[in-house]
């Protein structure tokens, strides 16, 4: 087995996409946001007026007279916690099986289901 195996694995995200999720660590803890995108390869999540960065762009098409852009740029999907509806606090998530064999995401708090998931 080669020591490279075990990164090459894609590690299981509970954040989907339009999630509201709350900044746990960093220069923006404390702020919320919409998700926006999520690379499961690198581990990283695009969230929302969540860590601006400026780019400078040479003039082209787009941005015919080129100039600064502000746009998110990518954190780890370690310093975010998904937002419960109910209980307003960021919160794990549980993936709870009912009889029937539907999974779901539940708030693991108040036990609150966000989002159901049919077989």
């Amino acid at each position: 087995m080669s020591g490279g195996d075990a990164m090459d694995a894609v590690k299981k995200v509970h954040i989907r996409k339009n999630d509201i999720v709350k900044v746990m660590a960093g220069k923006e803890k404390g702020k919320v946001g919409r998700v926006l995108k999520i690379d499961r390869e690198r581990g990283r999540i695009l969230v929302e007026k969540i860590n601006m960065v400026k780019r400078h762009l040479k003039p082209g098409k787009s941005h015919p007279q080129g100039g600064i852009v502000e746009k998110e740029a990518a954190m780890d999907l370690s310093n975010v916690l998904i937002m419960c509806d109910k209980c307003n606090l960021p919160t794990r998530i549980a993936n709870p099986v009912d009889g029937t064999g539907n999974r779901s995401r539940a708030c693991k708090r108040c036990g609150d289901v966000l989002e159901t998931k049919r077989k």
